[in-house]
């Protein structure tokens, strides 16, 4: 399945929407604030943030917020992402968001990374999560 191409429009509203998210970040302990946002396949944006836990394993990457709004809002299909971190490197989804994303996104799926100032590289979910296990696996055509 080939992802339609992301617009100029699309990307800046992605951008606008995970930036503002990763504001609302519940990250007391690490300081490390993430935001993202999803553009499912009717064209809404629906963001997120990391919200940690003092268990550390029970916090929620801004990835899997996001992918849960989208799901709340009744889609089940994600046409990009966007994801907004700091730290000296550009950031993308760890390997637990990776399979989430699987979950929802196409191969050929845009993934972006961005900080406070800039767009950084795009990926697509096939090259961060390559050979992946998915949905298609349990119901072979």
């Amino acid at each position: 399945m080939n992802a339609p191409a992301l617009t100029d429009s699309q990307q800046a509203a992605l951008l606008q929407a995970a930036r503002a998210a990763r504001l609302k970040a519940y990250a007391p302990y690490s300081k490390f604030l993430v935001g993202a946002a999803v553009l499912d396949d009717q064209g809404r944006i629906h963001a997120g943030c990391n919200v940690e836990n003092a268990a550390y394993p029970q916090g929620v990457c801004a990835e899997a917020s996001a992918l849960s709004a989208m799901v709340l809002a009744g889609s089940t299909q994600a046409r990009a992402v966007l994801v907004v971190g700091t730290g000296g490197a550009w950031i993308t989804p760890c390997g637990g968001c990776r399979q989430k994303l699987r979950e929802f996104c196409a191969p050929d799926t845009p993934i972006l990374s961005a900080n406070t100032e800039a767009l950084g590289p795009r990926y697509t979910l096939a090259q961060l999560l390559p050979e992946s296990f998915g949905p298609d696996h349990l119901h072979p055509q």
